[in-house]
């Protein structure tokens, strides 16, 4: 049963360092891509929608993202979407697609994506630390069950190590990130 606690917390581990890297490839380095607008919802009939779903995504070139609604009644509520996000874009409208041109990444940009990217990584440590608190808990329920006092500390320490595991692989996807946002 406690093999199952540890496997269960290091699945969700896993999970967490799978979300950061979803949530960096986000932030642009170099290059602009579709990823660039995965977080952002779009209000559609009621419901918030993923403005992938509701368009068609290209980069025509390097700094250009150009967004092609299939329901052109939807074409306000993305660039508004697109506006009040996080990412600091000034979407054109020209009534059959929304471009997005980028500007060249200046060293204060620079500096606000490592801060985003720093913004991430803590969450994820966050969560990588909730993880862990549960997966502790439930070693503890065990041990008021049945399994001994020793047991559950060596449980307790393998769960520290995949903790430490975890964390350390965020400090190194971060650092990556952070080294791909400031080369110039």
């Amino acid at each position: 049963m406690p093999q199952s606690v540890k496997k269960n917390a290091e699945d969700r581990m896993d999970k967490a360092i799978g979300a950061l890297r979803r949530d960096l490839t986000s932030l642009r380095a170099g290059r602009v891509t579709p990823s660039l607008l995965d977080r952002i919802q779009v209000e559609y009939y009621g419901a918030m929608t993923p403005v992938n779903q509701l368009a068609n995504l290209t980069t025509p070139d390097s700094r250009t993202l150009l967004i092609q609604p299939w329901d052109k009644s939807s074409m306000s509520s993305i660039e508004k979407a697109i506006m009040k996000s996080d990412l600091g874009l000034t979407p054109s409208n020209d009534g059959i697609v929304i471009r997005i041109v980028i500007p060249a990444l200046t060293e204060e940009r620079r500096a606000d994506l490592v801060k985003m990217t720093k913004k991430f990584g803590e969450e994820a440590k966050i969560a990588i630390r909730n993880i862990r608190r549960d997966a502790n808990d439930e070693i503890k329920k065990l041990e008021k069950a049945g399994i001994s006092e020793d047991e559950s500390r060596k449980h307790q320490e393998d769960i520290q190590k995949f903790t430490d595991k975890f964390v350390a692989e965020v400090e190194k996807v971060l650092a990556a990130k952070e080294k791909e946002i400031m080369e110039v």
